[in-house]
């Protein structure tokens, strides 16, 4: 396959950034869409040229890591699927691709593809831990959990804080990635204890960085582990609660 690609290059987050084509050839069909990047990087290098800087590590669709716009869809046209599992048969010979950073005010560029996503850490870091001390691990049969709450809690738990749902936003929110972080403890008996002081603190530091959710549903639709809108009900329905047992 031979391919020509618009890339966004920006130095750092104060330069100015603009995008340069690239000509990627000879690239297999098999290949992932980060491996096409791989080639066209040593390409670069060999030509003694700066290579386009991404973020990645485990390339299986786990760290979350990866995330870029491809041609203005994160993540790129094949649903359910992280960039680094985008394998370049879903593209055609001779197409055009245009590759760039996630688009988020609250996602500042720090150089080529690279963001800085750490408004994301900030709203774990304000709620989504237990501080239950549960000592050794517990025999799984002591605490009864039906397979429905099991299964729902591991629907949120899904999440790989890739940011995919703040980047497609219009409006750049992130309840989305808020509420799976929310559900994946509050359905859980060992997350009960915080569950509605947990909400508040995470919504309160979410609405710092980021939008609000007018439901365009386009988080749910580029979401690579596939988390259903319905968790950012049940996030509202906690926040509700909380603030009437906060007055």
């Amino acid at each position: 396959m031979n391919l020509k690609l618009h890339v966004w290059r920006q130095a750092a987050g104060s330069s100015e950034g603009r995008f340069v084509e690239y000509a990627a050839n000879d690239i297999s069909p098999d290949a992932s869409f980060l491996e096409m990047l791989d080639i066209v990087n040593e390409q670069l290098i060999e030509k003694g040229e700066e290579p386009i800087h991404f973020e990645h590590d485990c390339r299986e669709g786990i760290c979350g890591s990866c995330g870029m716009m491809i041609n203005g869809i994160a993540h790129g046209p094949l649903g359910g699927t992280a960039t680094c599992q985008l394998h370049m048969r879903h593209f055609s010979d001779g197409d055009e691709i245009r590759v760039e950073p996630w688009r988020a005010r609250a996602f500042p560029v720090i150089k080529d593809l690279i963001v800085d996503r750490s408004p994301l850490d900030k709203i774990i870091q304000a709620g989504g831990f237990i501080s239950v001390n549960t000592g050794n691990a517990p025999e799984a049969n002591d605490t009864p959990i039906s397979k429905a709450i099991q299964e729902h809690a591991m629907d949120a738990a899904e999440c790989i804080e890739c940011g995919a749902c703040v980047a497609q936003c219009p409006n750049g929110a992130a309840q989305l990635f808020t509420a799976a972080k929310v559900s994946h403890l509050g359905l859980l008996p060992q997350g009960q204890p915080e569950r509605y002081t947990r909400v508040l603190r995470m919504v309160e530091v979410m609405e710092q960085y980021f939008g609000s959710c007018t439901m365009f549903r386009e988080c749910e639709a580029v979401c690579p582990k596939e988390i259903s809108i319905d968790f950012i009900a049940r996030m509202d329905r906690d926040y509700i609660v909380a603030r009437f047992k906060a007055r």
